[in-house]
C-alpha cells in the first residue's frame, strides 16, 4: 500500500492518531486497519517516528461507510459505491454524499443511555454538550435515557466543535429549514402536476427514483450557491 509523507499531506494538516481517529469514528482500531487493507481508506500520512496521522477526509469517509451500512450495503457494494467516487475528494464533498445517501433512510429515533449515546457521538460528552445537543432537536430526555435522532446525531457532535453561538446555530437551523420547506412544497407541486394522469404503481416507482434525485441536485445547487455568497465577503487566498 502506498504511503504518503508529511509534506504531501500537509495542506490537509492530519492530526489524528490510529486510536484517536477509531474514537473519533466510533469504530475500532482492528476495523480502520480492515478497511484499510481493502482500500476503502486512503493510508495515512507518515510522521515522525513513522507514526501514521490521519485528517479530516479519513473521519468523514468512515462516516459515508457507516452510512452505507446503515442503509444495509455490503461490504462488497460499498466498496463499488467508494470506487466510483472521483479521485481526490475533501471531507467536504465526501460529507455531502454521506447527506445524499442518509436522505434515503426513514427517520429514526433511538433510545440510549449516556453512555450509548457517547458511543454513537464517538466522544465523550459534558453537560454542556448535551444541551446543546437538546436544543439542536438532536437529543431529548426521556427519564434516564434519552431520545435521539440517529440521522442528526454526527452533524450536532460536529457542530459542537464549531465556533459559533448556539443562537446563532440554531437561527442558521431555522433559516435552512423554512426555506428547505417552501422548496419541497413547491417541488411537490410540480411533482403532482406531472404525475396526476399516472397509474398509482407508476408514481410510487418515479417518486423513489426521484427522490435521491432531487436530493443530491438540491444538496449540490446550495452547495455552489453557498460558495457565490461566502466568497463575496471572505478574505481570497492572497488576503484580499
Amino acid at each position: 500500500m502506498t504511503t504518503y509523507t508529511e509534506d504531501a499531506g500537509a495542506a490537509s494538516a492530519p492530526a489524528l492518531t490510529v486510536d484517536e481517529l477509531a474514537a473519533r469514528a466510533g469504530v475500532t482500531v482492528r476495523t480502520i486497519r480492515f478497511y484499510s487493507t481493502r482500500g476503502l481508506l486512503p493510508p495515512p500520512v507518515i510522521g515522525p517516528r513513522r507514526v501514521g496521522h490521519y485528517g479530516q477526509e479519513h473521519l468523514a469517509r468512515l462516516a459515508l461507510i457507516e452510512e452505507l451500512q446503515h442503509q444495509g450495503m455490503t461490504l462488497a457494494a460499498i466498496e463499488r459505491y467508494l470506487e466510483q467516487l472521483p479521485a481526490g475528494l475533501g471531507a467536504h464533498e465526501l460529507a455531502i454524499h454521506r447527506a445524499v445517501v442518509a436522505s434515503w433512510a426513514p427517520d429514526t429515533v433511538e433510545r440510549l443511555t449516556l453512555r450509548e449515546l457517547e458511543q454513537r457521538a464517538g466522544r465523550p460528552l459534558a453537560d454542556g454538550d448535551v444541551a446543546r445537543l437538546a436544543a439542536m432537536d438532536v437529543v431529548a430526555r426521556d427519564g434516564d435515557v434519552y431520545r435521539c435522532d440517529v440521522g442528526l446525531l454526527r452533524l450536532g457532535v460536529q457542530l459542537l466543535d464549531v465556533p459559533m453561538s448556539l443562537e446563532s446555530i440554531l437561527a442558521a437551523r431555522g433559516v435552512l429549514v423554512e426555506h428547505s420547506r417552501a422548496a419541497a412544497q413547491e417541488l411537490a407541486r410540480l411533482f403532482q402536476g406531472e404525475v396526476s394522469q399516472r397509474a398509482t404503481r407508476e408514481v410510487k416507482s418515479l417518486s423513489a427514483h426521484m427522490h435521491p434525485l432531487v436530493v443530491q441536485a438540491l444538496l449540490t445547487s446550495f452547495q455552489r450557491s453557498l460558495k457565490e455568497a461566502l466568497s463575496d465577503w471572505l478574505p481570497g487566498p492572497d488576503g484580499s
